[in-house]
């Protein structure tokens, strides 16, 4: 798909739909392509421009083909390669009345542009080398960014972070496939011009950088998406007065009355620039009536699927082997979990100390004795959300994939550097670790973008927004 139509001159709005009276004071239209300078013009009364230079802004009137005035405006021009999409540009800031960009885009189609389709500026940009396929992500990934943490790692990803890492790794794999595609060429005199102990290092090296990479996509996935958790417990446990805690504000019901929590309730906490998508459950227990049943299933679901739960529990009721046995109903390898013993202040912190030592012993060390009465504890308790997903905040200025995409590249790629380790040991002729070699170069430049196919480009591109 786009890779048709890039002769095609192509507008869009590129800032937010006006909805109504919250519609912004300006509106900006965006023009790329060979002819878009002088499709603007048409319909621009003000400087001739064609004649002015690049990174020049001009004030004058858009106005219709019998010289009726539409709006007064701001013209923004670029010229070739100096802009976003490496194309002719211009920018036209105008009044965000609905009937407004309508009108101005209705007069600049009639001129010759035709709609953007979704991404195909970041599309073109591509296109034309400004920037690679990992860098575009990046710039959907900033727009629609909800944290500092996010908005964080999606500008050093469209700064090049993961890209630059990827052509270090693929630099160095391409010199060794080099000498072992040169002794191919030499095969019937027996030459070596790759050393073997320096392959073996290389391998080792790239293999274990490729590693770490991987390793970072549960926390980038995290901060991008946010972190799916879960608070759980059984009726009457606190987790709804924790809830309105950690938002400062009376978000849920709290009552004594067990089962109060029939369905769940979603909000989002922002913990120092990490979004937590938090979801109060109800009770878990044997439901009275159908309703109660049907919203302890719910929560049974929620937890299923969650990054990171948080147990509550009474510590005035349960003992420590209830804790465990509810524990063990949902424990899997990829669940985190932070277990609150709840309303100290009505038995003193030191009275959990001996649950809190059995917990630690059946493998469960994120644990604490709080009041969700107490402000201090509400801070413990972020604190240690935090400190659940980012376990070293070294990683928040490195190298971090935050797309499946990159993730299962990797792991391909991965998987022919070890076959070509593999073939090593096992004295495998010079052509079939170079094929290996070959390979993981391949899955590599799918990152980047140096291997493409126009199924992955529609794929990415389509997901953007109209304008971008």
């Amino acid at each position: 798909m786009f890779a048709d139509g890039l002769e095609d001159t192509i507008v869009a709005l590129a800032t937010p739909q006006p909805a109504g009276s919250s519609s912004g004071a300006i509106a900006v239209i965006r023009l790329s392509g060979a002819r878009a300078i002088a499709i603007a013009e048409s319909r621009f009364k003000g400087k001739k421009l064609s004649e002015q230079p690049s990174h020049s802004l001009h004030f004058g009137l858009v106005c219709d083909a019998s010289g009726g005035v539409v709006d007064e405006v701001l013209v923004s021009v670029f010229r070739a390669p100096h802009s976003y999409t490496g194309e002719d540009s211009v920018e036209i800031s105008c009044h965000a009345s609905p009937y407004i960009i309508r009108r101005v885009l209705d007069l600049l189609m009639e001129s010759g542009a035709r709609m953007a389709r979704p991404g195909e500026f970041s599309m073109r940009a591509f296109y034309h080398g400004k920037m690679d396929l990992a860098r575009a992500e990046a710039v959907a990934d900033l727009i629609a960014a909800r944290s500092k943490a996010a908005h964080e790692l999606a500008l050093r990803q469209m700064r090049g972070g993961v890209s630059s890492e990827i052509s270090s790794l693929r630099e160095e794999l391409i010199h060794f496939a080099g000498m072992l595609e040169l002794e191919l060429d030499f095969g019937e005199e027996d030459v070596e011009f790759a050393d073997r102990s320096a392959l073996r290092q290389m391998l080792d090296r790239v293999r274990a950088r490729i590693a770490g990479l991987m390793e970072t996509f549960t926390l980038g996935q995290a901060i991008k998406e946010g972190v799916h958790t879960v608070l759980a417990g059984r009726p009457n446990a606190g987790k709804s007065t924790l809830l309105n805690a950690l938002l400062q504000e009376e978000r849920a019901i709290v009552s004594d009355i067990p089962g109060t929590t029939r369905d769940t309730i979603e909000e989002v906490l922002d913990i120092r620039g990490v979004l937590f998508r938090l979801m109060d459950t109800a009770g878990l227990r044997e439901a009275d009536d159908r309703i109660e049943a049907l919203g302890v299933e719910r929560t049974l679901q929620k937890i299923a699927t969650a990054r990171v739960l948080v147990y509550v529990y009474d510590q005035t009721v349960l003992s420590a082997e209830e804790v465990l046995a509810d524990l063990q109903r949902f424990a899997r390898p990829d669940l985190q979990v932070l277990i609150l013993a709840n309303k100290a202040d009505l038995l003193g912190d030191s009275a959990a100390v001996e649950t809190g030592s059995r917990l630690a012993k059946a493998g469960y060390s994120h644990w604490l004795s709080i009041s969700a009465h107490r402000v201090e504890d509400i801070k413990w308790v972020s604190d240690a959300l935090y400190s659940l997903v980012v376990e070293d905040e070294r990683l928040l200025e490195s190298p971090m994939i935050s797309s499946l995409r990159h993730l299962q590249a990797l792991r391909s790629a991965e998987t022919h550097l070890a076959k070509a380790e593999e073939g090593l040991r096992g004295n495998l002729t010079s052509d079939l670790i170079a094929w290996e070699l070959r390979q993981t170069l391949h899955h590599l430049g799918e990152i980047t973008g140096e291997i493409t196919t126009d199924d992955l480009l529609d794929n990415i591109f389509s997901n953007f927004c109209i304008g971008k």
